[in-house]
């Protein structure tokens, strides 16, 4: 009698590019969706800058450091917050940040006056800082160097889509003034804020702290991508990389001050976009969240497009340089043009954007690792997110002493053409590691 016996051979792990399509399919969606309420949440006040004014006395200086407010707390709890993701996990983490920012956000609809806006401004700074930070240390865990700019990029989409949607859906939901005896803000503040607190339970169930934890990896593929993301950190950070001393060192320093420049030109457009279009002319709430759109719209098609292509470091430090000097030249004709010819211009700047947020933040990646990769994330965001601060706030003071926002966009210009001077000079890790080996050859004697 012959014996049959089924012996199951286990299937051979997939391929890198295969496993880097999985990741993307699985974890983007995810993360991109949680970004886009983070921005909805934290930026719609644009949309109720007018009708605070009116209903409340929020003057358009008390509007600027309200908006800017925001930043200082995120700022400061951004650190703590990812070394307490490093220990605990990206799942609990996140979906923490959700629950806590989606019901300060919904809050906003009760401010009375500059100082509860003021209040909960800075509480939903504490509430919401680490969530980018954190994505991109999460990122670390899944992508090597020549994924993660594509994957940052993908990411930020939910900036792009957030004010997308952000005014048309801001503008429909102001549509319920009267309903309840609430006006148009507090339904846009309470429907807006209170989707992050359900959709933290989404992220609580499908998303894996890492590729250990992933169900839809065997063990040897989730070994096989731990292990090679393990030796380029250590290729890349080396002996130094886990001191958060390392933060401190002139090309983090760099990355920070190019970081500033560049979140000062995002959140100057974010907040006062709106307002600025609302002077082109007789338009409607909804007109004016529709035409607001249309940056937003450039900046997606750049953040899927352009990012992909910072494959080496060489690349990667001409997009950035690029990018700023875009950004820059997209700007000064916005502040000289006529209302079309503006709008145009803000398009031109939006289209680098993300492209130049998603190489930043390859440089102290490729330098840090472990708990300092954690902490060095945190500070680089903390003090780029200043500029948050800094231009809402200064723009502010531009618009009521002069009258004409366009005049604080002209100085936001120059600062990018400086941050493009400075990033002349970043270089991520393993280049400089490289560029230091060959030197040394060169000066040993034949």
């Amino acid at each position: 009698m012959t014996i049959t016996r089924n012996i199951e051979i286990p299937d051979a792990p997939r391929d890198a590019a295969t496993l880097n399509k999985l990741m993307f399919v699985k974890l983007m969606p995810l993360l991109i969706a949680a970004y886009v309420l983070s921005f909805l949440d934290r930026t719609n006040i644009a949309l109720a800058k007018h009708q605070l004014d009116i209903d409340l006395g929020i003057s358009a200086a008390a509007y600027g450091l309200g908006a800017g407010l925001f930043f200082l707390t995120y700022a400061l709890s951004e650190v703590p917050s990812n070394l307490i993701m490093h220990k605990v996990g990206a799942r609990f983490w996140i979906a923490r940040i959700m629950v806590t920012w989606g019901l300060i956000s919904a809050a906003m609809a009760f401010v009375q006056g500059e100082t509860s806006f003021y209040v909960l401004r800075l509480l939903l700074g504490i509430a919401e800082a680490g969530l980018f930070p954190g994505v991109m240390l999460y990122l670390t865990y899944w992508f090597g160097r020549e994924q993660r700019a594509r994957a940052t990029g993908y990411f930020l989409l939910g900036v792009c889509f957030a004010n997308i949607i952000g005014g048309p859906l801001g503008a429909a939901l102001m549509q319920l003034d009267g309903v309840w005896g609430w006006r148009g803000w507090q339904w846009m503040f309470m429907l807006e804020g209170l989707p992050a607190v359900f959709f933290a339970m989404v992220v609580w169930k499908k998303l894996p702290d890492r590729p250990s934890k992933a169900p839809w990896l065997s063990a040897a593929e989730a070994e096989q991508i731990e292990r090679r993301l393990a030796a380029e950190a250590e290729e890349g950070a080396g002996a130094g990389g886990h001191s958060f001393k390392q933060c401190l060192t002139p090309q983090i320093l760099l990355a920070i001050l190019v970081y500033f420049c560049h979140q000062i030109t995002i959140y100057t457009v974010i907040f006062f976009l709106p307002g600025i279009i609302g002077k082109y002319g007789e338009l409607s709430t909804l007109q004016i969240g529709l035409l607001t759109s249309l940056p937003w719209l450039a900046a997606a098609a750049g953040a899927i497009a352009l990012p992909r292509f910072a494959t080496t470091p060489a690349r990667a430090r001409h997009m950035l340089v690029a990018g700023l000097l875009t950004m820059a030249a997209g700007l000064g004709i916005a502040s000289l043009a006529g209302p079309v010819i503006s709008l145009l211009g803000f398009c031109i700047s939006a289209v680098m954007f993300f492209v130049v947020q998603s190489i930043i933040f390859l440089y102290p990646a490729s330098r840090l690792k472990g708990a300092a990769l954690a902490g060095g994330l945190g500070f680089v965001n903390s003090c780029g997110l200043l500029g948050g601060f800094v231009g809402p706030s200064v723009m502010g003071l531009i618009e009521q002493s002069t009258g004409n926002a366009m005049n604080g966009m002209k100085i936001v210009a120059i600062i990018l053409v400086l941050a493009a001077i400075a990033a002349l000079r970043l270089r991520q890790g393993h280049e400089q590691k490289v560029g230091k080996q060959r030197l040394q050859s060169r000066r040993q004697p034949v």
